[in-house]
């Protein structure tokens, strides 16, 4: 009978396919040990994701769940939009108060961009964070000394440097002007 060697062959197939974007569910349970709860009306972002409030979300969550979770902790979306050119494919967003961007594609949350709030953006009604001791405003001398810090040789977008590999931003005036993670729709 050939069903158990087809059987065997196409599991060994499934089992060596990995995007590598999503953590398996042993690195989940890890991850999820090692972060500490966020307050109701907070948002912390991470390299592979962010909490909002009680809940974390890893890229790849649905886009229901993660904006629902977003506006009950910064507030109703301010805009959202797609941008179909982006080299990754089509990329839908969702800006929030606070300056924060998600992103998704098909439905599923595949990165995220913060940024000094834009002219006329309600205030926030919660607090953005990233995890550590980078975020929007910090001065060039705390970032450079950061753990992971590395320039990004070359970028034609501007002062652009990585921490931990997985996570970028950009520095203007010896000022961290923006951090992001994941799929973002950057025209290099």
């Amino acid at each position: 009978m050939r069903v158990a060697p087809l059987a065997l062959v196409g599991a060994l197939v499934l089992a060596g396919c990995d995007s590598g974007d999503v953590p398996s569910p042993a690195e989940r349970q890890q991850g999820e040990a090692a972060q500490a709860p966020v307050t109701a009306n907070a948002v912390e972002l991470r390299g592979d994701g962010m909490s909002a409030g009680a809940e974390a979300f890893y890229f790849a969550a649905g886009q229901q769940e993660v904006e629902t979770a977003l506006a009950a902790a910064l507030g109703k979306p301010l805009r959202s939009g797609e941008n179909a050119e982006c080299g990754a494919g089509p990329i839908t967003f969702t800006d929030f108060a606070g300056g924060l961007t998600a992103h998704f594609q098909k439905g599923r949350l595949v990165g995220w961009n913060w940024h000094a709030p834009q002219d006329g953006d309600a205030p926030a009604t919660g607090t953005v964070t990233l995890a550590g001791q980078v975020q929007i405003g910090t001065a060039r001398s705390t970032v450079e000394a950061a753990s992971g810090f590395s320039k990004v040789e070359g970028s034609t977008l501007g002062e652009e440097f990585a921490l931990d590999g997985n996570i970028g931003g950009f520095i203007t005036a010896d000022k961290v002007e923006m951090l992001y993670a994941g799929t973002q729709c950057f025209f290099r």
